[in-house]
């Protein structure tokens, strides 16, 4: 998955679904934005429908798609007489006053490569205009796609790691990048076998774990297909890699994964599952995303319900940890990172 922050920024970069919840009709629906409003640090929020409509407070531990880091208020810069924000503006605003809230509420333990982006939910037009400036800043698990994905537990106890569960599959994004989760009947990137927990300690540089994830994945891979012959259906099996300052934050869990050849450095797109029907069940931390993720109705930065018609960012595009792997002719391709 994007790491801790996605988007046009280097470091302090930002999800690429930033929103917000407007307040509707009085009713059971207002209520329930105005209790999302309301959300104190450490509080999580879910929501099904694609324009935030039906958000609500959740306990942690149940399927969310934001946890609250922290208020921002943001008058001082913004007075009541200030032009609504565009896109581009709200990027701007979320970096500098939410960035550092999820540092602090991680107690500087945010993987900056990790499964969790940085996003706010902002305030709409109407409240805008009637001088309400407080955001609400959080973390998300976003798809390459900067649409959200369900998160269970808090940000503070989960393991980091950029993984998916087993038996997830993952689109072939635009410009040869690994796209959002699809079901396996589809043409798709990878598929996802395993995940290899390393131990504490040191940290093992790239080739050490390359070493360590050939001989767990052909093992995963084996069990997975039932000894299928991967090279027969040119498809072989290959792994991600964790970066040193993941490492350093506790992340440890690496996927094993099965795509096709490449063609030269090009990732090929290919159908169907591999996995052996009459195989154990997979074991998963979470229930698996396994169908297309549909990204929300507003563009990064622009919040929902808002009239300013502006075009999605280049922020929810495919971030570059979904470059493909580089083919080796004698071994089994790797990649760092790439979720």
């Amino acid at each position: 998955m994007v790491g801790a922050f996605v988007g046009a920024f280097a470091l302090l970069m930002l999800s690429a679904f930033t929103s917000v919840l407007s307040g509707g009709p009085i009713g059971t629906k207002r209520e329930l934005v105005n209790a999302a409003y309301q959300a104190a640090a450490g509080e999580c929020l879910n929501w099904e429908k694609v324009d935030l409509s039906d958000a609500q407070k959740v306990d942690c531990s149940a399927a969310h798609k934001f946890e609250v880091t922290g208020t921002a208020d943001i008058t001082a810069a913004y007075p009541k007489e200030a032009p609504f924000p565009n896109a581009e503006a709200w990027e701007k605003i979320a970096q500098e006053n939410c960035a550092q809230a999820a540092t602090t509420y991680m107690a500087g333990k945010l993987d900056p490569k990790g499964k969790y982006g940085v996003s706010t939910l902002n305030p709409d037009e109407h409240r805008w205009s009637s001088g309400y400036r407080q955001l609400r800043c959080g973390l998300q698990v976003t798809a390459p796609s900067g649409a959200a994905l369900p998160s269970y537990g808090s940000a503070k106890t989960q393991d980091q790691s950029a993984v998916y569960d087993p038996g997830v599959c993952v689109a072939l994004g635009e410009n040869n990048t690994v796209g959002d989760p699809i079901d396996c009947a589809q043409p798709h990137a990878f598929e996802i076998i395993g995940v290899v927990q390393h131990p504490e300690g040191p940290f093992l540089a790239p080739e050490q774990q390359d070493a360590v994830m050939s001989e767990k994945c052909a093992a995963i891979a084996t069990d997975y297909t039932g000894g299928a012959d991967l090279k027969a259906k040119n498809l072989l099996f290959t792994w991600d890699t964790r970066a040193e300052e993941s490492w350093a934050v506790g992340s440890r869990k690496a996927n094993c994964k099965i795509g096709a050849v490449p063609q030269g450095n090009n990732l090929v797109a290919w159908k169907d599952s591999v996995r052996n029907p009459n195989g154990a069940p997979l074991t998963t931390s979470n229930p698996p995303q396994t169908t297309s993720v549909r990204p929300q109705d507003e563009p990064t930065g622009a919040p929902l319900h808002s009239e300013s018609g502006q075009p999605p960012s280049e922020s929810g595009k495919p971030s570059d940890s979904g470059k493909p792997d580089k083919p080796s002719s004698s071994a089994p391709t790797t990649t760092s990172e790439n979720r």
